[in-house]
């Protein structure tokens, strides 16, 4: 685990490039709701009693949401959690089951630019297989689905002041396993002594008479 200051913008997914599902963009915004109010003339909708937004694989939830439509007909939704969390998980575009998910106090959606922001003990991570890959908390987090790019700063204000907070982030080893000891050397064979052959003594040659 590695402490950091959040004053520094933090670029998690540059070592393994892979956008946010681009069907998303493609697909129909539908939320759920217990109840909800609508202001015409502001364009602006309230929404009540546990809110859910899905979006393709994109999927947000939060107790309360405002949900309001851009003079382009695109959607900016603000998300509450009212003493929960919000949150949002996406699937990631490219090979294998890859997700990016989070939650936070306060989260804003941003449907033209697919730009997320987490405010107030944000949470983010990576996934992959359903294993979590890389964890970031800070006080802000803002996710560009398109690009994948994290900002973090240590204010839920999302500026970066000296003496703010401080965030944690977890990067887990890219080994799951120790290397195999390799197996440890035999002895070299010593060489071989060589007979040793007993001292006779020499016969004795007769006397002569």
């Amino acid at each position: 685990m590695k402490r950091l200051l959040l004053s520094a913008a933090l670029l998690l997914c540059v070592a393994e490039p892979a956008l946010a599902e681009k069907a998303d963009s493609y697909k129909p915004t539908n939320i759920s709701y217990g109840s909800l109010d609508i202001d015409d003339v502001k364009q602006v909708t309230v929404l009540n009693g546990g809110v859910v937004l899905t979006r393709g694989t994109l999927k947000m939830t939060a107790e309360r949401a405002f949900v309001k439509q851009s003079p382009e007909g695109f959607q900016q939704v603000t998300l509450f959690g009212d003493g929960k969390k919000a949150t949002f998980r996406q699937k990631r575009d490219g090979a294998g089951d890859q997700w990016v998910e989070g939650d936070a106090d306060r989260i804003e959606y941003d449907e033209q630019a697919e730009l997320v922001k987490m405010f107030a003990k944000a949470t983010i991570r990576r996934l992959e297989g359903g294993k979590q890959n890389d964890e970031v908390q800070g006080e802000f987090i803002s996710y560009d689905s398109r690009k994948e790019f994290f900002s973090v700063r240590n204010t839920a204000t999302g500026e970066s002041k000296p003496g703010g907070g401080r965030g944690t982030m977890v990067i887990q080893p890219s080994r799951t396993e120790p290397p195999a000891t390799p197996p440890a050397a035999k002895p070299a064979a010593q060489p071989a002594t060589p007979a040793t052959t007993p001292l006779t003594t020499p016969p004795t040659s007769p006397e002569k008479k």
